[in-house]
């Protein structure tokens, strides 16, 4: 058995300047967390595969193609392959979210 505290992995660098740091990956998925701070947002992106967003804490907006809606923890959001997507937070707390990717993409994301 693996087990792994989000604060014990490393930050990944990423193109958002956000903490991002991956949890899993393995040829058949990629899970990540996201910790967005008050006014930290992702720039809007596609990625090459089906996402599956997790809200497990706090408050932000989340827009995949022409859809905004803001969401809380607890909230299941999926985002279509090849979809333009990103994340704000305009709270005034944390929010956390986990990304899971299915497949692990084998293509880079595209930032827009």
């Amino acid at each position: 058995m693996i087990v792994k505290e989000v604060k014990n992995v490393p930050m990944s660098k990423n193109p958002h300047n956000v903490d991002s740091r991956i949890l899993y990956s393995t040829d058949n998925a990629m899970i990540v967390h996201l910790d967005l701070k008050p006014g930290e947002s992702l720039r809007r992106h596609i990625t090459p595969v089906d996402v599956a967003f997790y809200v497990l804490e706090g408050k932000g907006v989340v827009e995949v193609g022409d859809e905004r809606r803001e969401v809380s923890a607890n909230a299941l959001i999926e985002s279509p392959a090849k979809v333009p997507h990103r994340w704000l937070n305009e709270s005034g707390g944390v929010l956390r979210v986990l990304v899971i990717k299915v497949p692990r993409p084998t293509e880079n994301t595209i930032v827009l």
